[in-house]
C-alpha cells in the first residue's frame, strides 16, 4: 500500500491518493482538484476505482466533480447518515463559506463496519460521527483516515450545523481509541499522529 499526501481546496484539506501494486486506487476528501494528484495517476498508470469522503463539508468536497470528470468510473463513496449534508448548503457549510453552494452526487452509501475491497486492500469504514451527523472513518491495515474526528493533539469543531462534543468524544473514545496504538492517524488538516499518542498528550479527549 502507498499513501500519497496532496493539499486541495481553499483550506489546503489533506487529500490523499491511495494505491497497491494492482494499480487499483482511490482517492480520500478531494477539497479541490489537484493536477499534481491527476499527474500521479497518469504517471503511475493507476486505475482510480473510488472517490472516498470522511464526511460531506465543503472543504473536503469541492474537488469532487471535477475529479467524477477526470476518472467517470470511479464510484464516490459516503456514509449512508451522511446524505442530508453532501445535499444541503446549510448543513455542508458551503452556503456560509463559499459564494457558490455545493451539492455533490454520492453514488453509493456504506454503513458501520461495512468493508470494501480495492485491488488487495480491505478497507472497513467506522461510523464516527460528531463533527458532522455521519462522518466515518476509514480503516486500511494499520492506518486510519479520520478526516476531521481527530487531530494531532486536537479534535474537529463541533459548532456546525449537527455537530455535537459529546458524539465526537464518544467516536473518539470508543472507536478509535480502540485501535491499537500504533495505528498511523491520517487527518483531514494538520500532519499524522498516531493512536497511542493521541491517548497519552489529547486534552480534548483523554484515552
Amino acid at each position: 500500500m502507498e499513501v500519497k499526501l496532496y493539499h486541495t481546496g481553499a483550506l489546503q484539506v489533506n487529500t490523499y491518493l491511495v494505491y497497491d501494486d494492482t494499480k487499483e486506487a482511490f482517492i480520500v476528501d478531494p477539497g479541490g482538484y489537484s493536477n499534481d494528484l491527476a499527474y500521479a495517476v497518469e504517471k503511475l498508470g493507476l486505475n482510480v476505482r473510488y472517490i472516498i469522503l470522511t464526511h460531506g463539508h465543503f472543504d473536503h468536497i469541492g474537488g469532487v466533480p471535477d475529479f467524477q470528470k477526470e476518472y467517470p468510473e470511479a464510484v464516490t463513496v459516503g456514509f449512508e447518515k451522511e446524505k442530508k449534508t453532501f445535499a444541503d448548503s446549510r448543513m455542508n457549510i458551503s452556503s456560509m463559506f463559499s459564494r457558490t453552494p455545493m451539492f455533490i452526487k454520492v453514488d453509493q452509501y456504506v454503513e458501520d463496519n461495512e468493508t470494501m475491497k480495492i485491488g488487495d486492500m480491505e478497507l472497513k469504514f467506522l461510523f464516527t460521527p460528531g463533527h458532522t451527523p455521519g462522518g466515518m472513518s476509514i480503516l486500511l491495515e494499520n492506518v486510519v483516515f479520520c478526516g476531521d474526528t481527530l487531530f494531532q493533539q486536537s479534535i474537529g469543531r463541533t459548532d456546525f450545523p449537527g455537530g455535537s462534543f459529546e458524539v465526537l468524544a464518544d467516536s473518539i473514545r470508543n472507536r478509535l481509541y480502540t485501535l491499537p496504538e500504533d495505528t498511523i492517524v491520517l487527518p483531514g488538516h494538520m500532519g499524522q499522529t498516531t493512536i497511542g499518542a493521541e491517548k497519552a498528550y489529547n486534552m480534548f479527549v483523554r484515552g
